[in-house]
């Protein structure tokens, strides 16, 4: 089956296809050539240098990235191609060499995909599957975000989890370096949520963190003020709140592996098809890690 036939049939599969504006969706072709026969496909949240090796060690020319390939909303090259970037042109000759085509799924997949008689965003059900939390999806994220705070998502745990304990579960399930704890690291979780992104102005997630039920926020992007200053304070008055900054990548690769499942009944063909994690963007040292060296 052809690249192009494959990546029409992935949109068709999803509930944004012929709604999604073709000229403004992220989802475009990064990189390649898409009239060529499909000989395998990585799936991965961001094709980095690591995970186009991976492609080439299988022997697959398609890969399906969540994020951008070149390092810029809307994957832009011209700037590259005008300074003579080394990275830029190194990595774009592994690609070439390998006549390998980068397509971008981040719409379309948190568009939703097929869930029992209805749809539901695909990054955020591949991590509840990750974690074995598919039971405790609150409510379907395409048709009702949860209502109390900005976020894309909630689970409902039937016993408490220690913030600490919980993280430790993320860290070894996901295959993380660490997460960033922020607020009540004491904190007794029954309800998590995956907060929205939180670039600097936090007013509206201030205000509706206060009034919520949420006692743990999944955060991808938390920079230091702002509401990362307000879950500090939150902890230190006791309140029963915690930030994991599991961060961007992290926490949306699961989605990107369980497209493994569905990949298939998708396409309408079996194709090869693996999952490589594009990694933690981090490494830690902590001061423990520091005196022991």
């Amino acid at each position: 089956m052809k690249i192009s036939t494959i990546i029409e049939n992935m949109k068709k599969y999803h509930k944004g296809y012929g709604t999604i504006d073709e000229e403004k969706t992220r989802d475009k072709v990064l990189y390649g050539n898409v009239d060529q026969e499909c000989t395998g496909i990585v799936t991965s949240c961001w094709a980095s240098v690591d995970v186009i090796e991976y492609a080439i060690e299988k022997g697959a020319n398609l890969i399906i990235s969540h994020e951008a390939l070149f390092w810029n909303h809307g994957d832009h090259q011209e700037w590259l191609e005008e300074s003579k970037n080394s990275v830029y042109l190194e990595k774009r000759k592994l690609l070439d060499d390998h006549q390998i085509v980068v397509w971008r799924d981040h719409d379309y997949i948190h568009s939703g995909i097929p869930y029992k008689g209805d749809y539901i965003d695909g990054i955020f059900l591949g991590l509840a599957k990750k974690m074995g939390w598919e039971d405790k999806l609150i409510v379907n994220p395409i048709n009702e975000f949860e209502p109390s705070l900005l976020c894309s998502t909630a689970y409902s745990f039937d016993h408490s989890i220690k913030a600490k304990d919980l993280a430790k579960e993320l860290i070894d399930t996901c295959h993380l370096n660490g997460i960033k704890l922020i607020g009540n690291s004491n904190a007794d979780i029954k309800k998590a949520a995956v907060l929205f992104h939180v670039f600097g102005d936090a007013n509206e997630a201030i205000k509706n963190t206060d009034k919520s039920d949420v006692d743990c926020l999944l955060s991808m992007e938390l920079i230091d003020f702002t509401y990362a200053e307000y879950l500090r304070d939150s902890g230190m008055l006791g309140r029963n709140r915690v930030a994991l900054g599991m961060g961007h990548f992290n926490l949306e690769e699961p989605g990107m592996e369980y497209m493994l499942e569905y990949l298939d009944e998708a396409i309408g063909e079996h194709i090869p098809a693996w999952f490589k994690q594009s990694g933690d963007n981090y490494e830690y040292m902590t001061k423990d890690c520091c005196h022991d060296h």
